[in-house]
């Protein structure tokens, strides 16, 4: 990981120690990008030295003391691929080195097998371009790019396209392809890693073959800004790609939407009743200002803070809200049952859970319904609460007076907060 970051310093001209970062920001954009609070602290962050530390000689991965250390300050920058890799399930703490090079290998063959799918109908998969104009008309008739101007650099090409029966979900996937171009070339151009178009490339082929895979949810936009940062992290695209659809397991929901409703419209309500419960006060005057769905937190919840934290400190964000919630039986997340609940008086077995997780556990629930994340946007809320009381004239200024936290967000401060809502929710909840 660390290898692919550095050429991708070098590539750029700027050194890692230069630009004070394991993900170096263009010189020309410097001034544009929020600033990084996350740094890695010795003792506290998860160093390469405790990382590799924590695995027994056959590959058993003590996991509670990962966690402890992940919840505590974060990963060094040089092993988060590695690590998120456990974070979001691709493998079992459990697991032998054996045994993961084996299912390391399955997946990387599957990934191989249904890109050449891709690239068997639209050829420029795999390429090494991409593109950002349409390849089909919106009832499935193909479209020579000879013809037209790319906004991305060598692929205004002719592009093969298959004549095959009409089929509604595969003209929708080649629809996408022109839409996660677009959303390609936009997402994180400031740092130097992009300006490798291979790397664009890297970006738009595992959103691709994920699009195809993933039929019922395809692309949505701000997909992009979830995938990029796996992308960056993990060299080997297969891998990236698996990383990719263990957080789209998280985060699936969100990105749902029919007619009638947009995904993360669940997670909206949870936040209305969370804030109402927590604070009454403060939701009457939301509901007073017409705020009362919360829409205005679409886009926090949606791409989890991308946009109002630094790439540094949305990654060290991600990574500990992931190790708060870890769940040992992580495959099984989202269908827990009581049967597969630990023994709340065993302690050990508790030690395997996120902090956020085990008070879930300890609070005999059948299944996790809130994320962390709801309570993260509620803390910011009541941070902002003075402000919104006193201020907030419409919705306007509340979309206003929350912006303001773009570049200015204490992740860790946020955090701490959230745990504190949660906590107070559970607490009236249970007077309730």
């Amino acid at each position: 990981m660390g290898n692919s970051i550095i050429a991708a310093c070098k590539n750029g001209n700027s050194s890692v120690e230069e630009l004070d970062s394991y993900f170096p920001v263009r010189p020309e954009c410097q001034a544009d990008v929020p600033n990084t609070r996350f740094r890695p602290r010795a003792g506290k962050t998860l160093s390469e030295r405790r990382w590799n530390a924590a695995f027994s000689q056959e590959g058993h991965l003590d996991i509670a003391g990962v966690l402890r250390r992940i919840q505590r300050g974060g990963i060094h920058p040089s092993i988060k691929g590695d690590v998120w890799e456990f974070l979001l399930g691709c493998f079992d703490p459990n697991s032998t080195f054996e045994e993961r090079n084996e299912l390391r290998q399955r997946r990387r063959e599957q990934y191989a097998a249904w890109k050449s799918e891709c690239q068997n109908i639209v050829p420029l998969v795999g390429s090494g371009k991409l593109t950002t104009n349409a390849i089909v008309t919106d009832d499935g008739q193909p479209i020579e790019l000879a013809n037209t101007t790319s906004n991305v650099q060598d692929t205004n090409d002719a592009m093969p396209v298959d004549n095959g029966v009409y089929d509604k979900k595969v003209v929708q996937w080649k629809l996408n392809l022109s839409q996660i171009g677009l959303d390609v070339v936009r997402t994180d151009r400031f740092l130097v890693f992009y300006e490798n178009q291979a790397n664009q490339a890297k970006l738009w082929d595992v959103l691709a073959v994920y699009a195809w895979m993933d039929k019922d949810i395809g692309y949505v936009q701000g997909m992009t800004d979830i995938c990029s940062p796996v992308v960056i992290l993990l060299e080997n695209e297969a891998d990236a790609f698996w990383c990719f659809e263990r957080v789209m397991r998280k985060l699936r929901e969100n990105f749902k939407s029919s007619a009638n409703s947009i995904g993360v419209q669940s997670q909206l309500s949870t936040l209305a009743q969370i804030v109402k419960t927590v604070d009454p006060k403060l939701h009457r005057h939301l509901e007073e200002l017409d705020g009362g769905e919360y829409l205005f937190a679409l886009r926090m919840l949606m791409v989890l803070f991308r946009r109002e934290l630094s790439f540094d400190d949305a990654l060290y964000l991600w990574e500990v809200m992931w190790a708060m919630e870890y769940n040992p039986n992580i495959y099984s997340l989202y269908n827990k049952t009581l049967e597969q609940l630990p023994d709340k008086s065993n302690d050990k077995q508790l030690k395997q859970y996120g902090e956020f997780e085990r008070r879930i556990v300890r609070t005999g629930a059948m299944k996790q319904t809130d994320a962390l994340a709801i309570f993260l946007v509620a803390s910011v809320l009541e941070t902002k609460k003075k402000r919104l009381m006193k201020e907030a004239k419409g919705l306007d200024d509340v979309v206003q007076i929350l912006s303001e936290i773009t570049g200015n967000l204490d992740a860790k401060k946020a955090l701490n907060k959230a745990l504190k809502v949660h906590k107070k929710y559970l607490n009236k909840v249970k007077r309730s």
